[in-house]
């Protein structure tokens, strides 16, 4: 028997006995109207603007509108028109740079940051939310849950391989307390929530 064998064989007899894991706390379901407001009131603090929608027309409007007064625009939502497949094109970081406004639709929303979670399923490139100027995410009333420990309970990354929560505009006053917007994400977050 090998040396290396001899040292495997002693760290298999000497193994810790195995304990379970403990269970995962409950936590009750929250009041949805307070779910809405906290989410709102957590996201305004932090620097977003939120708007309350019941359709597609006033994101319609504003993404036509962005188009029309020369900005480029990516768009990955069907219902607001046709989704960019030219993002997914894209690979170059000067390419991307360019990118004034993206409109992504977010799976759900957490109350207690305000934090949306996007993930592969609604984005050609990963880099959109990070590299783009301003962001628009769009995210369902009935989405939107307490804490993150119901959202963890709701999301999947084994199913697309990727996501990321998201909340606010990027910001940081690491360096001599002096605050950076878009240091490393966009400058502005526009939240449409859809009821």
């Amino acid at each position: 028997m090998s040396s290396r064998e001899d040292i495997l064989k002693a760290i298999s007899q000497n193994k810790p006995a195995l304990v379970e894991s403990p269970a995962m706390p409950v936590y009750p379901d929250s009041d949805q109207t307070s779910v809405l407001e906290q989410f709102i009131q957590t996201a305004e603090l932090i620097g977003s603007k939120v708007i309350q929608l019941k359709d597609w027309q006033e994101i319609i409007l504003e993404f036509e509108n962005a188009k029309a007064n020369g900005k480029f625009v990516v768009n990955t939502i069907s219902e607001i028109g046709t989704p960019d497949v030219s993002i997914d094109e894209m690979s170059s970081s000067v390419d991307l740079e360019k990118i004034d406004l993206s409109f992504v639709r977010g799976q759900l929303g957490v109350a207690e940051n305000s934090a949306i979670w996007v993930d592969d399923s609604n984005l050609p490139n990963r880099l959109l939310p990070f590299i783009c100027q301003h962001l628009v995410l769009v995210v369902e009333a009935k989405t939107l849950v307490a804490t993150m420990h119901q959202a963890y309970e709701k999301i999947n990354t084994f199913k697309t391989g990727w996501g990321a929560f998201i909340a606010g505009p990027s910001k940081t006053a690491d360096i001599e307390q002096s605050l950076v917007i878009g240091a490393h994400g966009a400058r502005s977050l526009v939240i449409y929530i859809l009821s």
